[in-house]
């Protein structure tokens, strides 16, 4: 149970819903939090980062990778050909999995790569040039820079 109540953040903002929203993610206390695959999340540069993920015994075809709604959505599912097998000891899950990770806006994914039992995932923040801040010229005044005189109204 929260201890917040988020009622009046969402009455009175227009156009903050995603800070509404990750609020209330964070305070929500959800005890089935996936723990599998483990995971890393390193930053690369500025505006890049790097997602790698744990996934001994899958292979590329095992893998999915996307995209939708400011969402990045990773599942894994291992397909059924192992069933000739015996095993001793099994100590490699190889379980199912669906991570979600959720994306600032203008955070793209530009690759993924399996390698080693690690899957990576780049993200890079590439913000619209209508967005970025830019600097306006201030204008010389007509007058040759002059000043008029004038006399102060009460």
């Amino acid at each position: 149970m929260r201890s917040f109540d988020l009622a009046p953040l969402y009455r009175a903002t227009v156009g903050y819903d995603q800070i509404a929203d990750l609020m209330d993610r964070v305070l929500t206390k959800d005890i089935s939090q996936p723990s599998y695959p483990p995971y890393n999340i390193e930053k690369t540069a500025e505006d890049a980062w790097r997602i790698s993920l744990a996934v001994a015994g899958f292979s590329d075809a095992d893998l999915t990778v996307e995209v939708r709604e400011n969402a990045l959505l990773v599942s894994g599912r291992k397909s059924e050909e192992d069933d000739d097998r015996t095993y001793l000891h099994r100590g490699i899950a190889t379980r199912a999995f669906e991570r979600r990770f959720h994306l600032a806006d203008h955070v793209r994914v530009s690759g993924a790569a399996h390698e080693n039992g690690m899957l990576h995932i780049d993200l890079v923040k590439e913000v619209p040039e209508a967005l970025k801040p830019r600097r306006i010229e201030i204008a010389k005044s007509a007058n040759g820079g002059k000043v008029l005189e004038g006399n102060t109204v009460n």
